[in-house]
């Protein structure tokens, strides 16, 4: 067998992974392991090892809830062939391949530089010398928006080719910010260290990172959460989602100037914020997720509180989208815009809202469930016409869906002493954080000797997957994650072609997706 087959958040031996030779890892890539609709790349990525570069690749088979993992050793001494070339999904992997490593992959469709980070093998690449797709014409124009944004939001540039209003051709040049999140996972430091740099990784998405970091931390340590904690990372994926798709409706909402919709549902986003500020004293969940335990377990009375709120949030949430989707200045502008058909998100590999709305089901909490989704018996909502219409649509959906799996949660509230708590004694702790009471977090067991785990979350993007590789100590050597957006801003781009360019904004923030979670 050239693969090994896992499941979402199981560790495994790394040494249980084969490792072949170039040309027969790509014929089992192409011909194997991404031969299925169903079948698709969460990870592919290099490691420095045996003197050379070990290529790991991580496809998932939706169907029967399996990850195969395969790897070959690699060398930036030779050319190999592009997988990219037959299979579009894995053209930004074998981008960051070669930007890391000077990997050359030949046949490769676009092979540019991906994010300029600071440990790229070429560091004679800047990112002003980025080489952006030109057409020589006295007829078209181009059109530079960014990276200095005029909101508040991460810096990233977008370069279009229009022909008048309309856009031919537009391209995104990511990568103004190094903050090197995979590499200090890797440095020594505590546990509260590094599910503070999870929580970090994505602002608008603390929670789906950090239970991604959580369930691969304790599945190294090979340490079972228990009920109470699966109860509170359920619901917070949950009630993260509702809150950023809400205010992504209140955005999108104002990005076609309709003043009543943004303000409602930048009202109604508030009070969900705020029940994370009463639940764990920060209104982007920020301290709530932890390994091994929690200082903040889901009570009765906060169970209570919730219920209230969104007693009050629900009936104006449905009138608001009533509204909205009854507005014909509202539906001229979402319906038949920025398209994505379902062959172009499967062949670019597209994730989350961004294949739902196409028709491609990709879903974790129904492929890969984890906590307390085989319970709620989660089925993804798939759109098919892939326009913001659809994109509006499955938010609005999802945010129903939300509202049935929490009210279904608060039904049966695990009694306090199911999980560790607050009330775990407070112990002295070495380290810069000697008195920050995460008693379970000091106590708690060691990563395993030469293990590899790849976890999967479904965030309110889509597919979150971090991978981490231990030592023959126990200590990290490789610490890889990947943000929903890796996959989509391809999306994007194909979304606006053909659109005018004034329907651009509209078609971002339908899409929202993220510049540091794509930085890193």
């Amino acid at each position: 067998m050239m693969y090994v087959s896992v499941k979402n958040h199981q560790r495994i031996p790394f040494s249980d992974i084969p490792v072949t030779e170039y040309g027969a890892f790509r014929e089992l890539i192409l011909h194997e392991l991404m031969a299925n609709p169903d079948d698709h790349c969460v990870q592919y990525f290099g490691v420095p090892m045996d003197g050379g570069i070990r290529l790991i690749v991580c496809v998932a088979r939706d169907s029967n809830s399996d990850i195969r993992i395969s790897s070959c050793q690699a060398s930036s001494e030779n050319t190999y062939p592009s997988c990219a070339a037959s299979k579009p999904a894995l053209e930004k992997f074998e981008r960051e391949i070669t930007e890391l490593y000077n990997i050359q992959f030949e046949g490769h469709p676009w092979n540019k530089p991906v994010r300029y980070p600071w440990n790229r093998a070429m560091q004679e690449q800047r990112m002003e010398q980025y080489p952006f797709y030109t057409i020589d014409s006295e007829e078209l124009h181009e059109v530079g928006v960014g990276p200095v944004h005029a909101g508040i939001i991460e810096p990233g540039h977008f370069r279009f080719i229009c022909n008048g209003e309309q856009i031919l051709h537009m391209e995104t040049q990511l990568g103004y910010q190094h903050r090197g999140i995979e590499s200090l996972f890797l440095k020594p430091g505590s546990v509260l260290q590094k599910a503070t740099l999870a929580e970090n990784i994505a602002g608008d998405t603390a929670v789906g990172h950090t239970t991604c970091f959580a369930h691969l931390w304790e599945s190294l340590c090979g340490f079972e959460p228990s009920a109470q904690l699966k109860y509170s990372r359920t619901l917070a994926l949950e009630l993260e989602r509702i809150a950023i798709h809400t205010g992504g409706l209140s955005a999108m909402c104002a990005d076609i100037g309709y003043q009543l919709g943004n303000s409602v549902f930048g009202r109604l986003r508030t009070p969900v914020i705020n029940f994370f500020q009463q639940w764990c004293g920060n209104r982007v969940a920020k301290s709530l997720i932890r390994p091994f335990g929690t200082h903040f377990p889901f009570t009765p009375e906060l169970g209570q509180t919730l219920s209230a709120m969104f007693d009050r949030y629900e009936p104006d949430f449905l009138e608001m989208c009533h509204e909205l989707f009854k507005l014909p200045s509202a539906l001229s502008r979402f319906e038949k815009t920025g398209v994505v058909s379902l062959e172009q998100a499967a062949e670019i590999g597209a994730v989350g809202v961004a294949a739902r709305m196409s028709g491609l089901c990709r879903d974790i909490r129904a492929s890969h469930p984890d906590d307390l989704y085989p319970e709620l018996q989660h089925t993804p909502i798939v759109k098919h016409h892939g326009d913001v219409y659809s994109r509006t649509k499955v938010r609005k959906q999802e945010i129903e869906q939300s509202l049935a799996h929490i009210r279904q949660l608060l039904t049966r509230i695990p009694a306090p002493e199911d999980g560790l708590s607050a009330s775990a004694p407070e112990v002295q702790a070495p380290g810069p954080y000697p008195h920050s009471g995460h008693a379970f977090l000091h106590q708690s067991p060691a990563p395993a000797p030469g293990m590899f785990v790849l976890s999967l979350v479904e965030g309110w993007r889509g597919e979150i997957c971090h991978c981490a590789i231990t030592d023959p100590q126990g200590a990290l050597v490789c610490y890889k994650v990947k943000d929903p957006s890796f996959h989509n801003w391809l999306a994007l781009a194909l979304a606006v072609r053909n659109n005018e360019i004034s329907d651009f904004p509209i078609c971002n923030k339908s899409f929202d997706l993220s510049y540091c979670g794509h930085d890193l």
